[in-house]
């Protein structure tokens, strides 16, 4: 499950802000700007969670809902994650089996819901395959290593819809993600597994989905809508500001509602989103909103559930001390 936070498009310069003529409505916070609470965010400089970070910016959505975003680019996730624990940042992104370890080892991180997206395998567009049963015997890219979440689920599916052991009746070559696109563009697997945006890019190359994360994570009884990969805060930050974990939330999906509807917001994305031609770019976009979660509350069985998959297939050497889902772990937003 991905992202897992190792995106890929480029940071670049924070936009303008689009100047509103009419007093926005603070919900309840100081009308004044300097009075405003600023949340400090750390992402990678490259990072797919700047496409919704710059729409909130660009469209003024953080000061519509009574707070500031400044956004500061890192260069690799350790970096961010640090800057989040040493004070430097009040903000990051990372998945929730992450977020649970944190939280179980005495950090206080309190997740907001991003993103669903986990990824799944692709094959040649000319494969004959039409099921996990029918790459028996070929080989199979993945990024990551063994205890890669989304191979994990694919093998539990793998297991229960077919009997098969996916692990024992296929090759395995494990990679950075731009060394498996690379390879699978070139027909070097059956099949692959990669993060939702190489697999994006993936398709716009010609390679075409045989399952998806999301649909073997159904399979399996879970639910599907379970976001895997959320912003996190300190909740000691969240209780000097009360509200403002609501008042984020809601910037987040106001942007999320306008890059569902709007055309004109994808192109002002372009330059950061890396794509070399049109076809990559109606990828990348079709993929990300493919990952954007349902509003409301986190179905909390439905989390526990992924997490107990999860314990069951990764052991210890994935989930660390967790052995449930981890009280509070989720902001109480709607």
């Amino acid at each position: 499950m991905r992202n897992n936070p190792k995106d890929t498009a480029d940071g670049g310069a924070l936009p303008s802000r689009r100047l509103f003529l009419a007093a926005p409505l603070f919900l309840g916070w100081p009308a004044l700007a300097q009075d405003r609470p600023v949340i400090r965010a750390a992402v990678l400089r490259i990072g797919t969670v700047n496409w919704e970070l710059q729409t909130i910016l660009r469209e003024g959505l953080d000061e519509r809902h009574g707070f500031r975003l400044e956004v500061q680019g890192y260069a690799d996730g350790t970096a961010a994650h640090l800057a989040v624990e040493g004070g430097a940042a009040d903000l990051a992104v990372s998945d929730m089996i992450w977020l649970a370890r944190q939280r179980v080892a005495g950090r206080d991180y309190v997740m907001i819901p991003y993103s669903r997206a986990v990824g799944g395998v692709v094959v040649p567009g000319d494969s004959a395959a039409r099921t996990l049963a029918d790459l028996r015997g070929g080989k199979i890219g993945i990024a990551g290593g063994p205890l890669d979440k989304s191979w994990l689920i694919l093998r539990a599916y793998a297991r229960a819809q077919y009997g098969m052991d996916l692990a024992a009746e296929t090759e395995q070559v494990y990679g950075a993600p731009p060394l498996i696109y690379k390879s699978a563009l070139r027909g070097g697997y059956a099949g692959a597994v990669n993060f939702w945006h190489f697999l994006a890019r993936m398709r716009a190359g010609g390679m075409r989905d045989l399952v998806s994360v999301a649909q073997a994570a159904g399979g399996l009884g879970l639910d599907p809508e379970t976001p895997l990969i959320g912003y996190y805060l300190k909740a000691g930050f969240l209780a000097a500001h009360p509200g403002l974990a609501q008042a984020f939330h809601d910037a987040s999906r106001d942007a999320k509602d306008l890059l569902a509807r709007s055309d004109a917001a994808w192109e002002a994305l372009r330059p950061l989103m890396g794509a070399t031609d049109d076809a990559e770019f109606a990828a990348l976009r079709a993929g990300w909103l493919e990952g954007v979660p349902r509003r409301g509350p986190v179905d909390s069985a439905g989390a526990r559930a992924m997490l107990a998959l999860m314990a069951e297939l990764g052991g210890a050497a994935l989930m660390g001390p967790v052995r449930d889902l981890p009280e509070g772990l989720f902001a109480d937003v709607i």
